[in-house]
């Protein structure tokens, strides 16, 4: 193609300065594609992504199913869930851009994920009328979404120390925002344990 060019030119007098000369190629067009662990696509839909979070959490909870059976201790079965399970799902949560519907589909993982931890069928939560914060309660796993939401606020915080040094009034305006915001995810997660 470059030759072609370079012919036409040398036709009319002109002569190809090649340091000077830029010349295009086709690239790939793709509607989706994983960087750095997380999905990204062109519909900016997270439905992709949830369900990645989903096949890890299940691949995470594999791995630790032969201990998690072999235990009793409901803390060491909480601690080897939030570790393993819980990392899986709310991996890079930072940056995402949680949506109710998000949410609610991330708390539908983390609950099958308990029910199976304690060995509980379907049928048997709704013969004996368990509900999932009384699951949450059994299991002693920590909240997914309320991880979520803790860490992208962290996150922001060091977002902002980055960007002032950690000094300046944008600095502090943004911890008494943060203590607010800790405050305000508090007395949501005190409020639903009066509604149970």
């Amino acid at each position: 193609m470059l030759a072609d060019f370079d012919e036409a030119c040398a036709k009319i007098g002109l002569r190809l300065n090649l340091t000077k000369t830029m010349f295009m190629r086709n690239i790939s067009e793709c509607s989706r594609c994983v960087y750095l662990g997380r999905e990204t696509n062109m519909f900016c839909d997270l439905a992709p992504e949830l369900s990645r979070k989903k096949r890890a959490a299940w691949g995470a909870r594999k791995n630790t199913q032969d201990i998690v059976k072999r235990t009793k201790n409901t803390r060491f079965r909480a601690y080897l869930s939030d570790s393993t399970v819980l990392s899986a799902v709310t991996y890079a949560s930072e940056t995402l851009s949680l949506r109710k519907r998000n949410e609610k589909s991330l708390s539908v993982i983390e609950r099958t994920v308990e029910t199976t931890m304690l060995g509980l069928s379907r049928f048997t939560q709704v013969r004996d009328r368990i509900r999932s914060f009384d699951l949450r309660q059994r299991s002693k796993i920590e909240d997914a979404v309320l991880y979520a939401k803790q860490m992208k606020i962290r996150y922001a915080g060091h977002v902002m120390c980055m960007i002032t040094d950690g000094q300046g009034p944008l600095v502090t305006g943004f911890l008494g925002m943060l203590n607010a915001l800790q405050e305000d995810i508090q007395l949501d997660s005190q409020s639903s344990l009066r509604k149970a």
